[in-house]
Parts: structure tokens; C-alpha cells; sequence
């Protein structure tokens, strides 16, 4: 019988009506370093939560070396010998390397006092086999990224950590960066601690990893035994048997409507060229990270790009602002509806009228029977359920804010639609309504840019993918070539 350090048994979590568990199981030995894979939205987020006491489970056992622990904090957690080091590293920059790793711990001379050069040796110490490089007494904010993961996992040793989850460990560190991490969690394993390691890149998880839980919409797929089991298998594990066949509509014409060239920002987004027809539906897939919204926001004059061009019936649009691009018949329905789309405690009516409030009023005074009117024929247009224009928008369901959304761009007389994760957050009732309605805004002779993260969905909507991998297109697929196996093998890096 295996000795197991971790054990997850049939954890379930719901939150409201949506269930993003079902009966998950992992577990690992010590010293073992064991992947978590799966698509976004897979529930690996959820399963770290849980295992580090984030938020509670609603059913399920967790076991350290075959004691059964109850997880209900961070506290409790860490008391278990669990750690995580999350991707936005959980530290206070103005603190010293030492008072970081004691945070909340602190060493004290006679119970009153921090015993600074006590904590100091100690933290020596501890990054001594880790990193013997990294300066105790520096700041914090002073280091690299990959320094000051290390010092979080020394953090994670002196609260004596059996387990340390790693999610997305490399997403911001070098390739030399990442040798050093290897060398560290060699280290790590070799003292017995086990390894919960998240990650995108497949060629880090065969280099790391000897086995590995796949998860899949918040199921367990599979267990894997890494060195025995080749990429495509892994992937296909990830990516569900299953191609989505839903019947698709193209109204796509061979006219250009927008051309972009070269555009780039940072390491975010790389010299993208793309071009939009009339009536097309244009997918951007790409796992978190490869730029998809970041592009989709220079496009819309969100961000203002280093670089490039965007032109709109060959005429390049003057100036980098989103009223620029409003005026030229651009509209971005984001994915953060309640932060960046909508003035939830306003009615429908103002909501529609934010980017084309000329048209509803005279001499700088709305007017707002002109505007009453209007809402209620676009919201009957799109069905909004209640058809009440005077309600707040943020009392309706995401689905119907997203109708909203849709019908003020349709006020403002919108060619160019952008939409970025358009059903995040709605029931699948209201998911086929919004794909009826962005087939039809292609219908009417609109072209349409698509983000999302769920396969399904934009090999669903798309007369052609772009797939974005590391800031840079990556493919351009279309007809047969748009399935899950091919998008999945360009999105990832290493595959």
C-alpha cells in the first residue's frame, strides 16, 4: 500500500447553483513532485483553495500522511504542513527578506521584543540551500520575481511545509530562472516535501513532474504516470474526447472591415497582425496569459499600444483613445461586466445611452423620452427579461446584462464588435441567446471578435481562430482545421 503525504478525497464545492467541484481526488507521495492539469476553468484554482484553507469545501477529507485534518483557514493549513506559493506572490515589499519569511511568526527576545538578529540567522539559514545569493536584510520590492518566490518557499520551510503547491510558478521568470527553480524543488523532494506543481507548459511538467491529476470541468478526468504517457494523450485527457459539433452559421464575406498591424505593448502582445471581414466571426483563443485581452483592449483604445496600427475600412484610425475608436464604430463588451461594462446602480436607459449620448439629447439636455424609447426597442431586439428599461442593470442575471451591453453598442451604431468572454458567469439558457445574438449582429454585415477561454465556445461561434500563444499569433485556423486537438497544441507551449 502507498504511503500517501496528501489526500484528497471527493471534494465538492458549489457556489450559488454552480457547482465547480464534483467529487475531486488527488493524491501524492512524499517527495514526489505531482501535476495539476487542466484547461482554464478546469477547477485546479478551487482544489489549491481548498487544500490551503481559501475557501471550505462543501463535502470531502483531506489526510496528511494518513491523518485525517480538518481545513477551515490558512491557518489550519499551514498547521497541516500545507503551502502555497501563489502566482501573485503574498508578501509586503517594504519589509526586509527576514521579516517576510517570519510574517506572523516573528521571533521575540523575552516576549516583548522582535529578536531581529535571532530571525535574521534563521533566515540565513534557511535560504543558505535554497539560495545563498539572496541578501536577508534587502527589501523585499529590491528583488527579482524569482528570487522572491524563493524566498516565499523558505518561508513555507520554517512553518515546516510537507506540501508546497506551485501555481504558475514560471509565469513571469527567465529560462535560467527556471533551472534554478528545478535545482530548488530538487532540494525540496529530496527532503521529503512534496510538490503540487500547476502549470500551462507541458515541457516543464514532463521535465518536473512523475505523475499527474487531470481535472476537467471540475471533475476528475484521470491519473497519469507522466514519463509513460505521451503529450497528445495528456492533452486529449485535458481537452475532453469530445469535439463540439453545435451547428454553426457563417455569414463571413471576403470584405476587409479592419486590418491590424504590428500592434504590440510590452512582452504582452508581440507585432499581432490580424484582419476582420464583413460578417465574420474571428475567435482568439490562447490559454490566461497569452495576451488575448490585452489585445483585444489596444484594439479598443483601452491601452495605448507601443507600436502598430489599427485601420478600419482601410483608414487608419487617428488617435489611441476608446472615444476615438467609438467614433469609428468600435465597441468592447468586456469580461469584467461589473467592473468595466456597466453603472450597475444606474437604469438600463443611461446605461445604453453612455457611448452615444448625442443622439438622445438636444443643446447638452437629454432627452429622455427619446432615449426611453429607443432602450425599449433594443432591449425588445435582444429579449431582456424583464423588459423593465427603468430598472438598475445591476438587479438583472449576467446574461441579461450582457443583452444590455450588446443593445447600447447597437445605439451607438457599432460595426466592430469585441467581446471578451461573453458568457462568463451565465447559465447555459442564456449562453445560447447570446450566441444567437452575435450570430446575428454577423448576419446583419457586423464583424465580431471573440475571446474566450472555453474551447466549445469559440469553435461554436468562429468562422476562423487566431491562437494566441505568448503574446504572438500562433495559428490561424479555419473549417475543419478548427477543432479542440489543434487549438490545444498551438495554445500551448512546449506542446
Amino acid at each position: 500500500m502507498t504511503h500517501h503525504r496528501l489526500k484528497l478525497s471527493d471534494v465538492d464545492k458549489s457556489y450559488g447553483s454552480i457547482q465547480v467541484l464534483h467529487g475531486v481526488s488527488l493524491a501524492l507521495a512524499a517527495g514526489e513532485v505531482h501535476g495539476l492539469l487542466g484547461e482554464n476553468g478546469a477547477g485546479k484554482s478551487t482544489l489549491l483553495n481548498v487544500m490551503c484553507g481559501v475557501v471550505r469545501s462543501d463535502a470531502g477529507t483531506v489526510e496528511i500522511d494518513g491523518m485525517q485534518v480538518t481545513i477551515n483557514s490558512p491557518a489550519d493549513a499551514a498547521q497541516a504542513g500545507i503551502a502555497m506559493i501563489h502566482q501573485e506572490l503574498q508578501q509586503v515589499p517594504e519589509l526586509t527578506v527576514a521579516q517576510n519569511i517570519f510574517l506572523g511568526a516573528s521571533r521575540r527576545k523575552g516576549g516583548l521584543f522582535v529578536d531581529k538578529k535571532a530571525q535574521e540567522a534563521e533566515a540565513r539559514d534557511l535560504l543558505s540551500t535554497l539560495d545563498p545569493t539572496i541578501d536577508v536584510t534587502a527589501q523585499v520590492r529590491d528583488l527579482r520575481v524569482a528570487q522572491r518566490q524563493i524566498v516565499e518557499i523558505a518561508k513555507a520551510l520554517r512553518a515546516n511545509a510537507r506540501v508546497i503547491a506551485m501555481d504558475e510558478p514560471t509565469s513571469s521568470l527567465t529560462p535560467a530562472e527556471f533551472e534554478r527553480l528545478v535545482e530548488v524543488i530538487e532540494k525540496l523532494t529530496a527532503r521529503g516535501v512534496s510538490i503540487i506543481y500547476v502549470s500551462h507548459k507541458m515541457d516543464e511538467v514532463y521535465r518536473l513532474c512523475s505523475s499527474a491529476t487531470i481535472l476537467r470541468d471540475g471533475r476528475f478526468v484521470t491519473r497519469v504516470d507522466i514519463p509513460s504517457t505521451p503529450l497528445p494523450q495528456v492533452i486529449e485527457f485535458m481537452v475532453g474526447r469530445e469535439l463540439a459539433h453545435a451547428h454553426h452559421n457563417s455569414f463571413a464575406t471576403d470584405e476587409v472591415m479592419m486590418q491590424v498591424s504590428g500592434l504590440t505593448r510590452g512582452t504582452a502582445v508581440r507585432g499581432v497582425d490580424l484582419t476582420l471581414h464583413k460578417g465574420e466571426v474571428l475567435g482568439i483563443a490562447g490559454l490566461v496569459g497569452s495576451g488575448r485581452t490585452e489585445l483585444l483592449r489596444l484594439i479598443a483604445g483601452v491601452d495605448v499600444a507601443d507600436a502598430g496600427e489599427v485601420s478600419i475600412e482601410g483608414q487608419p484610425v487617428a488617435g489611441n483613445s476608446p472615444r476615438t475608436r467609438i467614433r469609428a464604430g468600435l465597441g468592447l463588451v468586456p469580461e469584467e461586466r461589473k467592473r468595466d461594462g456597466i453603472v450597475s446602480h444606474r437604469p438600463i436607459t443611461a446605461n445604453i445611452g453612455l457611448p452615444a449620448m448625442r443622439q438622445f439629447s438636444r443643446a447638452g439636455v437629454i432627452r429622455k423620452h427619446k432615449l426611453h424609447r429607443r432602450s425599449e426597442e433594443l432591449m425588445r431586439e435582444v429579449n431582456l427579461r424583464p423588459l423593465d428599461v427603468t430598472r438598475p442593470i445591476g438587479s438583472f442575471s449576467g446574461g441579461n446584462q450582457q443583452k444590455a451591453i450588446i443593445g447600447r453598442w447597437l445605439a451607438a451604431g457599432t460595426q466592430i464588435y469585441l467581446f471578451d468572454e461573453p458568457t462568463r458567469g451565465i447559465d447555459v439558457g442564456a449562453k445560447a441567446e447570446i450566441y444567437d445574438l452575435i450570430e446575428t449582429l454577423a448576419h446583419s454585415g457586423c464583424g465580431v471578435l471573440v475571446v474566450s477561454s472555453e474551447m466549445a465556445e469559440v469553435i461554436r461561434l468562429s468562422d476562423r481562430v487566431l491562437v494566441m500563444r505568448e503574446g504572438q499569433i500562433a495559428a490561424d485556423l479555419s473549417a475543419e482545421d478548427i477543432n479542440e486537438a489543434n487549438i490545444a497544441r498551438h495554445a500551448i507551449p512546449g506542446a
